[in-house]
């Protein structure tokens, strides 16, 4: 005689819930993970929005104190701060200006003063 439903063992009639289950839990897992995920991107995306606009700041900064330094740098602005500051600088007297003469070549083309080597010959 055929066995019916009613008399099958309830192992039997578990295994449909038990995937329909685990079939609940992972859509539940995958939904999870999802709505992490875009959380994620959203927090980097704020953090690159951040750590773009500090990094224009810092160049602004960097082009403004480069400006400084090339003022700064000018000739007229060191002659005005020497003459804020009393240093008593000035440009140099003709007598304070001392020239060397430029070594004459010796025989072969050769500055003095400079050792030469022998020449090794083999036989």
């Amino acid at each position: 005689m055929a066995k019916t439903r009613t008399s099958q063992a309830a192992g039997v009639r578990f295994a449909p819930v038990a995937k329909v289950v685990v079939m609940c839990v992972a859509l539940t897992g995958s939904a999870v993970g999802y709505v992490w995920q875009k959380g994620e991107i959203d927090d980097l995306g704020r953090q690159e929005h951040q750590r773009e606009g500090r990094l224009l700041q810092l160049q602004r900064s960097n082009q403004r104190l480069t400006d400084a330094i090339a003022i700064l740098h000018s000739p007229i602005e060191l002659d005005q701060r020497v003459k804020e500051l009393n240093l008593g600088l000035g440009p140099q007297a003709p007598g304070q200006v001392v020239q060397l003469p430029e070594p004459a070549l010796a025989p072969g083309g050769v500055k003095p003063g400079i050792r030469q080597l022998a020449e090794r010959q083999d036989d």
